[in-house]
């Protein structure tokens, strides 16, 4: 769906100073040479208030900067007109409205469909509509994993207990479903766990590393931050067959190297209290009961 080849487009956008708007893959891939303009993570802002302490964690990390704007965070970005000001969810419909387009070429036809707290659903379904898609309804991933269930197995009744473990969000449903017919009897979700904040943590204790080694604090660099980014996401991929994997960052910060190993039991192992902690949490405040039929 990328456009490139690639079944996953990265929701990144970046804007270079000869005013050229990036999306995707290809943003992401000039994300080290121009950090300040390059947009990612923006769910975690989407339909938040300015005050919220996720929001004021969360931009501590970003290369870009966040402003506030109508008590709300608000993403701004230098372009060749100057400043550029955007809300988080125009930032969606750019990545959406690429997708549309991607898929509308693939297809050859133009097609007509587009998760979070009820503000930030809302928020994502103005996103759908500022993209051009008729948005006819937003539902969480594990509801449509449990219609996808229900579809196969339509015999007899069962309990089911739905677990998506994403990017940046966390979901639990439990369900019930008898001959076609679902009770989603309840869910809950945590906005801010995925593979992402399990990036972040590891790059936060090797930066600390690098810092204590050199002495210096490499967080005033954004090229350096976003290179042991990069770095850390390709040794948790690695680690998901390897015990160890070797980080090394060449010219990591003032033109040093930075070399060191990182564990499977230092690295991942680490995260399973936390996801259990979470999971618990979630399933001790399931909540909304709704009724569904599978059409």
């Amino acid at each position: 769906m990328s456009g490139q080849d690639n079944q996953i487009t990265p929701s990144y956008a970046a804007f270079t100073t000869d005013g050229e708007r990036l999306i995707g893959d290809a943003a992401k891939n000039q994300l080290i040479s121009n950090p300040k303009n390059s947009v990612f993570d923006g769910k975690y802002l989407i339909g938040r208030e300015w005050t919220d302490s996720n929001v004021q964690h969360d931009i501590k990390f970003f290369p870009f900067k966040v402003i506030e704007k109508n008590s709300k965070a608000h993403i701004c970005v230098s372009t060749s007109q100057g400043n550029t000001v955007f809300a988080p969810e125009e930032n969606s419909a750019m990545v959406l409205g690429k997708m549309k387009e991607t898929a509308e070429a693939y297809f050859g036809k133009k097609i007509t469909h587009a998760y979070f707290n009820d503000v930030q659903c809302q928020a994502t379904k103005s996103a759908g509509v500022i993209a051009g898609l008729n948005v006819m309804r937003v539902i969480n991933e594990p509801t449509a994993t449990a219609i996808a269930y229900c579809f196969d197995k339509k015999d007899g009744e069962k309990n089911v207990l739905v677990s998506d473990l994403g990017g940046g969000i966390f979901d639990v449903s439990m369900l019930t479903i008898d001959n076609g017919v679902f009770e989603v009897v309840s869910t809950n979700d945590d906005t801010h766990l995925g593979g992402e904040d399990f990036d972040q943590r590891v790059m936060d204790r090797f930066i600390k590393l690098c810092n204590r080694k050199k002495g210096k604090d490499i967080r005033k660099d954004n090229c350096a931050v976003q290179k042991f980014g990069r770095e850390v996401e390709k040794a948790k991929r690695a680690l998901s067959s390897s015990n160890q994997v070797r980080i090394e960052i060449e010219s990591s910060f003032e033109s040093e190297d930075f070399s060191e190993t990182q564990t499977y039991a230092s690295g991942v192992a680490p995260h399973q209290l936390y996801i259990e902690r979470n999971t618990s949490h979630c399933l001790n405040n399931l909540h909304s009961p709704t009724k569904l039929m599978a059409e």
